[in-house]
């Protein structure tokens, strides 16, 4: 792998490590990556940090495709996995090693411990207190444990002009030598890090701010390498709507959850994450399109957002609106079929298309759209709840049979003829239409709300809706 990139090209990487689903933080940090190198005319890595190899898990890698493919982050060149890379992290460390950059440590786990203790008992910071920086391998125990420090700097500052923070320092009295290769020869994730970024030429590490401490850390390595310094931008965490840290209590759940479970579309999640903590004037709705057209670090704001599921489902409403009835027609199939307990025949995904044009206005998910069409493939007689059942008293019989008789009389079963019919039925009865129609509602889709009846009666059809009205009449 080599460092070597166009001149000027902007490269961003996602990195994320695969012990847990896609979660929705990482995921904003994908996105923000891919409409830097997408708005630059740049490259976008993806890098799969699974080192930990006992968290780590292959259903967890999927995910993290998935989900970065579904949302239409689409990454250039192969997928890297940093725990094929650890030749070349050994090999980095033995460089710094052999520059005077970093040194063998031979502390037993005993010592250190020891040395932790009596750091909390004076109230002193936890850091490596550089016992063996300047001691000689040969003072060394037989058979005591080695590992490779980094030498880090000691006076003055390490400063970094952050993006999105802006310039931020740290006292290089507060930096230790952290191990860069543990005793058992393994690299630590923060040489890997550094190695895998240089070598895949990265020039903006975009980040959570919990990465910052870790930045000054990693540019020991990367100075002491002579290497360039990537830009840094680390930006504020998501919070839940109560300003605590997001969690599964505030709604956050793994891409793939916002997808099967709560029938989020992947435009609507994409659109939502941007702006949570990214602005472009009072803009809202944002397609794609115009988001890596503008698309900066600028205006990453440095507070931390707050998430909202209303605020999704309402933008998640907004993008069904938008969406071609065939296409939400092939995305609720699956889950009508969870409902009724079979798949959907060719006529009824027509018929389940047809009938989206009156669901989509009200719905704000893919569920709600499932739910509001399986009326259309339900066996007779039809379950009601509790709603549809209390329409059906008092005077709703004598109506439907009134209705039933003026139906089957029609020629033809049109949205103008049915119309027709119900309102003369209602005229006839000396009441409104909406005391017809809600009886007929509870009829032939056993719930209080449903498209406009009329569209209805056409999707269902004659034999049908006569059928499921008779049903109602026979005290079904």
């Amino acid at each position: 792998m080599s460092a070597t990139t166009e001149a000027h090209q902007v490269v961003t990487r996602f990195a994320p490590s695969p012990t847990g689903f896609l979660h929705i933080g990482n995921a904003r940090t994908g996105l923000f990556n891919w409409l830097y190198a997408r708005h630059h005319g740049g490259r976008f890595l993806l890098r799969i940090e699974d080192t930990d190899k006992a968290r780590s898990t292959q259903p967890a890698i999927e995910a993290i495709l998935d989900g970065m493919a579904w949302l239409g982050a689409d990454w250039d060149g192969e997928t890297v996995y940093q725990s094929q890379r650890a030749a070349r992290h050994v090999e980095v460390a033995e460089a710094l090693l052999a520059s005077g950059h970093a040194y063998r440590c031979y502390a037993t786990a005993e010592e250190l411990d020891a040395m932790r203790a009596g750091q909390r008992a004076n109230k002193l910071p936890l850091r490596y207190d550089g016992r063996w920086r300047d001691r000689a391998p040969s003072e060394a125990p037989p058979g005591a444990p080695c590992s490779i420090r980094i030498r880090a700097p000691k006076e003055g500052e390490t400063a970094i002009l952050d993006a999105v923070q802006g310039r931020v320092a740290v006292k290089n009295s507060e930096l230790d030598d952290m191990i860069l290769l543990r005793s058992d020869g393994s690299p630590t994730y923060m040489l890997a890090v550094v190695v895998d970024d240089h070598d895949m030429g990265v020039t903006h590490v975009i980040r959570g701010d919990d990465h910052l401490n870790n930045a000054f850390r990693q540019l020991t390595i990367i100075r002491a390498m002579g290497w360039p310094e990537p830009v840094y931008a680390h930006v504020p965490l998501i919070h839940g709507p109560d300003g605590a840290k997001l969690s599964k209590r505030h709604g956050a759940l793994g891409v793939s959850e916002y997808r099967d479970e709560l029938g989020i579309l992947p435009e609507a999640l994409f659109n939502y994450l941007l702006r949570l903590g990214w602005g472009h004037g009072d803009e809202e709705i944002i397609s794609k399109e115009d988001a890596v057209r503008w698309f900066d670090l600028a205006g990453v704001g440095k507070s931390p957002s707050r998430f909202d599921v209303k605020k999704l489902e309402n933008l998640n409403g907004h993008y069904i609106r938008m969406a071609s009835d065939g296409r939400l027609a092939g995305l609720v199939a699956a889950r009508i079929g969870a409902l009724i307990g079979r798949d959907l025949g060719n006529a009824e995904l027509e018929t389940l298309a047809a009938a989206m044009a009156g669901l989509k206005p009200r719905a704000k998910n893919l569920n709600e759209l499932a739910e509001g069409a399986a009326f259309l493939f339900k066996t007779r007689p039809l379950d009601l709840d509790s709603k549809a059942a209390e329409t059906l008293s008092g005077d709703a019989p004598a109506l439907l049979a009134r209705l039933h008789g003026a139906l089957s009389t029609l020629d033809e079963w049109t949205l103008p003829t049915t119309e027709a019919a119900v309102r003369a039925v209602a005229d006839a009865a000396g009441v409104k239409l909406g005391e017809v129609a809600q009886p007929l509602r509870a009829a032939l889709t056993g719930r209080a709300a449903s498209p406009g009846i009329f569209d209805v009666l056409v999707l269902l059809g004659r034999d049908e809706s006569l059928a499921r009205i008779a049903d109602r009449l026979d005290g079904e």
